[in-house]
């Protein structure tokens, strides 16, 4: 069963239509494609309805996820989750492997949010979504580490709870 989703995502990656490039709209059917992955793979619930997506400058995202744009060099956050909506970098069009895995990523938490998953802290709902994300690239020969040089020892420092 598991191989037959699989090759039926890829399939359909193979012949999707790129998606629209506005800095906020709906979310592409892919992302339908996605949550019967993420469902089938890792039992999270298929949510009530899609998150918006919206692209904003990469010091915004920093600025969303550390609470300055300064905290961090540019680039170094590339999406983020909050309040159903996934904001992803200005210039995502999530045609390639690794921005699709960007959207898989934070699909993870909009499903745990719908869900009403809680965790011990907040890297902890980071284990599914970075493994999730891993998983979903090496459908094409990639990894978080080839494709953001995110390594093992980045993930168990971000995934750690620290308080």
């Amino acid at each position: 069963m598991r191989i037959a989703i699989t090759l039926s995502t890829a399939l359909y990656l193979a012949v999707a239509p790129p998606v629209a490039a506005a800095d906020q709209y709906d979310p592409p059917a892919l992302v339908d494609t996605i949550v019967l992955w993420l469902s089938a793979n890792y039992g999270l619930p298929a949510p009530a309805h899609s998150p918006m997506i919206v692209r904003v400058p990469p010091a915004k995202l920093v600025e969303m996820r550390y609470g300055s744009p300064d905290a961090v060099p540019l680039g170094d956050v590339v999406a983020v989750y909050d309040d159903d909506t996934i904001y992803v970098m200005q210039g995502w069009t999530g045609t390639t492997p690794a921005e699709l895995s960007m959207l898989v990523h934070e699909m993870v938490h909009h499903m745990q949010s719908s869900a009403d998953i809680r965790f011990a802290c907040p890297g902890e709902r980071e284990v599914m979504a970075y493994t999730a994300q891993d998983a979903w690239l090496n459908l094409f020969g990639e990894s978080l580490e080839s494709a953001f040089g995110i390594d093992d020892a980045t993930l168990r420092v971000s995934a750690a709870c620290t308080y």
